[in-house]
């Protein structure tokens, strides 16, 4: 879209936010915003720190899953490796260290896969998706609290899940279907 185009005729205005609760986790806050049209209304924003998210591809094409429990809609899923970026962290630094703690593997580089919004209307938390491929097993995971289960799939078995309802956060279904449309273009 040129710049020509962009009239701004449907930014919403903000004028004001108050915070309810801020921690490490998350800063939520109820923001007065009005509508082009004039409405006003009051709405909650969530603003979370950047996460990274590592889709570790092994030489066979099998992705790295972990199962884990999930309490807030309790339920076990399959997800990738990952965490929150700490202030002073270099993303892919991250992303490397949270393979290791969650998963007893290292991947010796990743690389920049994308990154996304998950909840655009409601929260600011970007997620940095990387691709790993070339790792080593250096042990058990150092962080017991995280995956029940570790396991090398496909992409195929990976899209069942999918569809089976297993992996159902934002960031794994982001990679599955990305590598899948990766692969298919030949480019894994």
């Amino acid at each position: 879209m040129t710049e020509e185009r962009i009239t701004e005729s449907t930014r919403w205005t903000i004028h004001g936010e108050r915070i309810v609760d801020d921690t490490r986790r998350a800063r939520l806050s109820i923001a007065a915003v009005e509508l082009p049209d004039g409405v006003r209304f009051e709405q909650y924003v969530i603003r979370a720190p950047r996460s990274a998210m590592v889709a570790v591809v092994d030489e066979q094409a099998r992705l790295l899953l972990m199962r884990r429990h999930r309490f807030v809609f309790d339920r076990w899923v399959w997800e990738l490796p990952g965490g929150y970026v700490d202030d002073a962290e270099d993303p892919a630094a991250c992303a490397i260290r949270e393979v290791e703690e969650e998963t007893g593997w290292r991947p010796r580089a990743v690389e920049p896969l994308l990154s996304f919004q998950p909840w655009v209307g409601t929260a600011d938390a970007e997620n940095l998706l990387f691709l790993g491929r070339s790792v080593e097993h250096i042990g058990d995971p150092v962080d017991v609290n995280e995956a029940e289960e570790i396991a090398w799939v496909t992409l195929d078995e990976a899209r069942d899940l999918m569809s089976g309802g297993e992996i159902v956060g934002a960031g794994t279904v982001i990679a599955v279907l990305e590598l899948v449309a990766r692969r298919e273009r030949g480019e894994l």
